[in-house]
């Protein structure tokens, strides 16, 4: 009877992985939807020509589906009756674009209909989204299928967060396959973007609870922050990279090495040997590698516990199971 069950349970393991083994690849859909990424980009052009600042989102739209649950476009998921999904997990309340990701997915449900995964146009919009703000480009494996899950909960728990300091940081992102030349790499698409004053404000006006400052944080930095962000300020943005959140480049690296990171996140940079030589190393603009790097860690987060074969789903609709 044991050596049955374990034959069973050995069956079904097959069968898993037979099913879930394919990958994914840079021109899978070159036969069932030839034009898909001229579709999707036309579209991400489109909204990005009237509302730069979408790019922005967008790329973080990406990011937060793949650092839960894998990049199965589970972060798209609207919340039911009987769940509270990701997209209102607090983290992802500031997430905006999601009617670019519906549009992209009613072109091609036109053109092809049921082939292409909404995972799959989230990975293609990070990647126009960056490029069309003159931020590089990279080839994206595709063949993503849709995931049927999305739990509050996971998001909350799983997303990095502006407060961590590196060895948290180093943590999460290990836990998912990510080393520490992707963590300072994926920290650099802080360059454009804007954000809440809530996210930074303890820097502030109440470092460690004292009513102090980040001594970690330049002091004139700080000072112009504090005339736009008072204390509880809960509505206020900022730019993430002044003067360049909407231009895709190394401006980032440049705020970060003088103590001009927004987040106690990217201050963290500086507190690592590993990653503070990245960042030094990229501030002259000739000799940088930052955007062929951004490519190749963009392309290893896309594959974070993808679903392929016949897991998943290819969703009618990306805010709501088949």
């Amino acid at each position: 009877m044991a050596t049955l069950k374990f034959l069973s349970f050995l069956i079904l393991q097959l069968f898993f992985v037979a099913n879930n083994c394919e990958g994914v690849e840079v021109g899978f859909y070159k036969q069932t939807c030839p034009n898909v990424e001229a579709i999707v980009k036309e579209t991400i052009k489109h909204y990005i020509s009237i509302a730069p600042t979408l790019a922005a989102p967008l790329l973080r739209m990406h990011f937060h589906d793949c650092f839960v649950r894998g990049c199965d476009g589970s972060v798209l998921l609207n919340s039911t009756k009987g769940n509270k999904a990701e997209k209102d997990a607090i983290p992802n309340q500031s997430l905006r674009g999601f009617q670019v990701i519906d549009a992209a997915k009613s072109a091609l449900e036109k053109e092809c209909p049921g082939i292409v995964s909404c995972s799959d146009i989230l990975a293609l919009a990070a990647r126009d989204a960056v490029s069309l703000i003159n931020g590089p480009t990279w080839s994206v494996p595709l063949g993503r299928r849709d995931g049927r899950v999305s739990i509050l909960s996971e998001a909350s728990k799983n997303l990095p967060t502006p407060f961590d300091n590196f060895t948290t940081l180093k943590t999460t992102f290990g836990a998912l396959g990510l080393n520490v030349k992707d963590l300072v790499v994926l920290s650099g698409g802080h360059t454009i973007g804007m954000s809440h004053c809530f996210s930074f404000s303890s820097r502030l006006y109440n470092f460690t609870g004292k009513g102090d400052m980040d001594p970690s944080m330049d002091q004139n930095y700080i000072n112009r922050l504090k005339i736009k962000c008072r204390p509880a300020d809960v509505t206020t943005i900022v730019e993430m990279d002044p003067g360049s959140f909407k231009s895709f480049d190394t401006d980032y690296y440049t705020m970060v090495s003088k103590r001009r990171g927004l987040f106690a996140s990217d201050a963290a940079l500086l507190t690592d040997t590993q990653t503070k030589h990245y960042v030094l190393s990229q501030l002259n603009p000739h000799g940088s590698t930052f955007f062929k790097d951004f490519g190749e860690s963009m392309v290893k987060m896309g594959q974070i516990g993808i679903l392929t074969g016949r897991a998943g789903e290819i969703r009618k609709h990306c805010a709501f199971r088949n």
